[in-house]
């Protein structure tokens, strides 16, 4: 069994399907993940599914159990079978108590979360399942004969419906942010003009890679000073988010590298895409996740500092908050869609952002007692 990347007929987007034994797609994951596609879910987003699916299929089969039979036990086997490393999962490798899980508990839990809506997914389509994760009851709607879905035991816990019955213990790790010297030794390290505007563009609009992958020369106003993200199909597979389009306000600074790099590296080249091949073939083509990512390993090293681009993204966020801007505002300009994932992100201080907050209330002066 294996993880297959297709190229839709139709509009030629990438997606991906699992492959059985006799190389034909398995028929459950590929109707569930052909829907994904269907609802325009990033490649990125069905292809973790696909191998999370893989994942569960591969578990059920060593067992003997057909994916329509599995029960709760299953699923606690396959937590368990997940955190084993991948030469102990037939069981004739025996593993020391002290060896470190193979699958972190947040991968577990994704995984868990695919299973979950793949599930979802054929109950509502009528397919018999043995009790997994969901069991979906047609319940009567108010004022017509009509009926809706809700998990099994929403009646007993109305508030929280209980979708997923395994969930493992996580720890929200703080999000990795960068210092001011690293930012500038990392934007010093850069040889080209465009290779700067890159990493310049995702501190200063707070961008994703995808996002900034996919610019084109209109989303940038160099007049009104701002950078427009608009979610579209671009030839690199770059992809913005799915959601609606957004206008982040962006520097003067910014502006200037971006005139001087279209003046002395872009030229005369006929692209619609800012970030483009200038030095490699094919020329003029957008550039790529492999090339940037190619990039960031030479800067690395020439920087000694081991950062991602991602964590550019963190660091506008963080200095923004640091700077007084509002969690509604910070979260409208990262384009989420929901502002408790801005607050589960960045809702958070350190020892010296909560020293500076109570400094500039006067708590530790002007006090009316003497401690």
């Amino acid at each position: 069994m294996r993880v297959q990347c297709v190229v839709m007929p139709a509009c030629g987007r990438e997606s991906w399907t699992v492959l059985g034994g006799d190389l034909r797609p398995v028929e459950p994951v590929e109707r569930f993940l052909a829907y994904l596609a269907a609802i325009e879910k990033s490649p990125n987003t069905i292809k973790a599914y696909a191998h999370d699916l893989k994942d569960w299929l591969t578990y059920l089969a060593g067992r003997g159990v057909g994916w329509r039979d599995a029960t709760l036990e299953d699923i606690a086997g396959f937590v368990a079978w997940l955190r084993l490393p991948p030469e102990a999962r037939d069981g004739r490798v025996a593993v020391l108590p002290t060896v470190a899980h193979h699958c972190s508990a947040s991968s577990v839990n994704r995984k868990l979360a695919a299973l979950t809506s793949f599930c979802e997914f054929h109950a509502r389509h009528g397919v018999e399942l043995a009790g997994l994760l969901v069991r979906m009851h047609p319940v009567g709607r108010r004022g017509g004969s009509a009926t809706s879905y809700k998990p099994f035991l929403h009646h007993v816990t109305k508030n929280q419906p209980q979708r997923r019955a395994v969930k493992l213990k996580t720890k929200s790790p703080h999000p990795k942010v960068l210092t001011v010297k690293q930012v500038q030794a990392i934007l010093d390290a850069c040889d080209h003009l465009r290779d700067r505007l890159l990493f310049a563009v995702l501190l200063d609009v707070g961008v994703r890679i995808g996002e900034a992958l996919g610019l084109r020369h209109e989303d940038m106003g160099i007049a009104e000073g701002q950078v427009s993200v608009i979610p579209r199909d671009n030839d690199n597979g770059a992809r913005a988010k799915a959601g609606r389009s957004r206008v982040i306000p962006a520097s003067p600074e910014l502006m200037r590298l971006y005139a001087d790099y279209l003046n002395r590296e872009y030229g005369a080249l006929d692209s619609d895409y800012v970030f483009v091949n200038l030095w490699a073939e094919p020329l003029g083509r957008p550039w790529t996740y492999p090339a940037v990512y190619d990039l960031v390993l030479r800067l690395r090293e020439r920087a000694g500092i081991d950062f991602e681009p991602h964590q550019y993204r963190h660091t506008y966020a963080t200095w923004l908050l640091r700077r007084g801007a509002g969690m509604e505002s910070v979260k409208e300009l990262l384009g989420h869609a929901s502002i408790t994932t801005t607050i589960d992100t960045y809702g958070h201080l350190t020892v010296e952002d909560a020293r500076r907050t109570l400094e500039a209330a006067g708590w530790f002066t002007g006090r009316e007692i003497q401690l």
